[in-house]
């Protein structure tokens, strides 16, 4: 990850390396592991609906098949029964099924479930991150070794603090030319999967290496019309550096450099591509008096795509400041950053056939929360998504980037929509901090009615309160058996 491969210990690869080997638990802030914790408990309860997913459904019975799973003399059929006549051998846990496998295939199975429904955290910088996609890994890991909750925070800190890091240093970020962000995610998944190892610095940076190796992803994935890669590769660079810690720990070697090397050459808008490198590894934090990343990412209060938080915001706020009713409105004009105008409003958007569609558009999100009074994971079941009633809707939906907009980001995410009604009056509400944000967090009681609602058909609600105070006092649990029994349904 340096522009000086000749000389190894200068290598920022080296300096992440040796940041992470030597972080210790003594060393957080109270105020990183309370975030730790809290964002756990999001991702938990993200995953417990994700598992209700089609793409969580078809993984889940792909990988009960490669195990050799049977149900009465044939193969698993999926997670229709949540306990099936074999529940699969290894040392680590897959959520609600309760499926045993290895670690590597625990870690993607449990990260897609964390990321299926596009509920988890965000955090935008030059580049976009969701760094609870990867501490699947990290779990899976400290399950499979016998290690304690104070192991996995850790290292869950270590992930987000490097995921986040590497979404800030690039001018412009990895997606304005092409890529998708879990290219960056290769290169922070095997530094925490790697600290719950023990590796050494040498062994982090070739872990480093073999998990970035096999896993550059192009932007494809999120663009126009979406498949379920969308939700799968970020976790899958959660599988890679779980897979890569384990080999490396085993002599098995990777490169030392390789991100700067590929795109230092990349012209964006006739300027060459750059990297912060020494933004990259500046004040690492160190004791608990240290800044954490962890504290600067926000989480979501709508299972949709960021950017589309602040407009739907907007939106709903107005609706209600002015008793708005769905059939009154002629025209939303949404005004927000171009990259937001290009992700969520181009054609395809206008008609979505899919989920994984339907919560990255614009249109969809708006256009059902006009009619719905409300976006949840209700809004993005099949038989809502094509319903043909919300295509004239999505067509009062005007997207346009706001060049004034562009400035402030990614300090802000400002937004503006324009209601105008039938009877030619217009309404304009902005919004720059979407609910989520650290500036506007979830609490606690707010993420439990989130995890309620997602895990409540799923485990039972008397389990979702178990869980919670598992969670948030997850620091004093020897091992992480307790987790995984709670988490598994009945």
């Amino acid at each position: 990850m340096s522009h000086q491969p000749t000389d190894s210990k200068r290598l920022l690869s080296y300096t992440i390396a040796e940041w992470a080997c030597a972080l210790k638990y003594e060393h957080l802030s109270p105020e990183a592991i309370q975030a730790a914790k809290l964002f756990w408990f999001d991702s938990i309860g993200c995953a417990l609906g994700g598992s209700q997913q089609e793409d969580a459904k078809i993984l889940l019975k792909h990988h009960r098949a490669m195990a050799g799973e049977t149900v009465a003399g044939r193969a698993d059929p999926g997670p229709a029964s949540p306990m099936p006549a074999t529940t699969g051998k290894g040392n680590a846990t897959a959520f609600v099924s309760g499926f045993k496998t290895n670690p590597v295939d625990a870690a993607f199975l449990n990260g897609h479930m964390i990321r299926a429904m596009d509920y988890n955290d965000i955090y935008w910088k030059a580049d976009p991150c969701h760094p609870s996609d990867l501490i699947a890994a990290p779990l899976a890991l400290c399950e499979s070794e016998g290690l304690s909750g104070k192991d996995l925070i850790l290292a869950t800190i270590i992930a987000y603090e490097i995921e986040m890091r590497l979404c800030e240093i690039g001018r412009p970020g990895v997606r304005e030319y092409g890529w998708h962000h879990a290219t960056l995610s290769a290169f922070a998944a095997p530094v925490a999967a790697g600290r719950v190892l023990d590796l050494t610095p040498e062994q982090m940076v070739s872990a480093i290496g073999i998990s970035a190796s096999r896993t550059f992803c192009p932007g494809a994935v999120t663009a126009g019309k979406l498949t379920n890669m969308k939700n799968t590769v970020d976790p899958w660079a959660g599988r890679m550096g779980a897979e890569s810690a384990l080999l490396a720990r085993e002599g098995f070697s990777g490169p030392e450099e390789g991100l700067f090397a590929v795109f230092h050459h990349v012209q964006y808008k006739g300027q060459p591509a750059t990297f912060d490198g020494e933004g990259l590894v500046k004040d690492l934090p160190t004791s608990p008096k240290s800044h954490y990343r962890i504290l600067d990412c926000g989480m979501k209060s709508f299972p949709i795509e960021a950017l589309s938080h602040a407009p739907l915001t907007a939106m709903m706020k107005a609706l209600k400041e002015h008793n708005l009713k769905a059939d009154e409105v002629k025209e939303i004009k949404v005004e927000v950053i171009a990259r937001a105008a290009d992700i969520l409003g181009d054609p395809h958007k206008y008609r979505p056939d899919s989920k994984e569609t339907a919560d990255h558009s614009l249109p969809y999100c708006m256009a059902v929360g006009l009619v719905d009074g409300m976006v949840t994971p209700l809004q993005f079941k099949e038989e809502r998504v094509l319903d043909k009633s919300l295509i004239p809707i999505m067509d009062k939906i005007k997207v346009v980037a706001n060049e004034e907009f562009e400035a402030l980001f990614p300090k802000f995410q400002p937004s503006r929509v324009t209601i105008t009604t039938n009877d030619g009056k217009s309404h304009s509400t902005r919004v720059d901090v979407p609910k989520g944000d650290p500036r506007d967090p979830m609490t606690e009681e707010e993420i439990a009615v989130k995890f309620t609602t997602l895990g409540g058909d799923v485990i039972g609600k008397d389990q979702c309160k178990k869980l919670q105070s598992f969670i948030m006092s997850i620091e004093t649990a020897k091992d992480l058996g307790g987790l995984f029994e709670l988490t598994t349904a009945r």
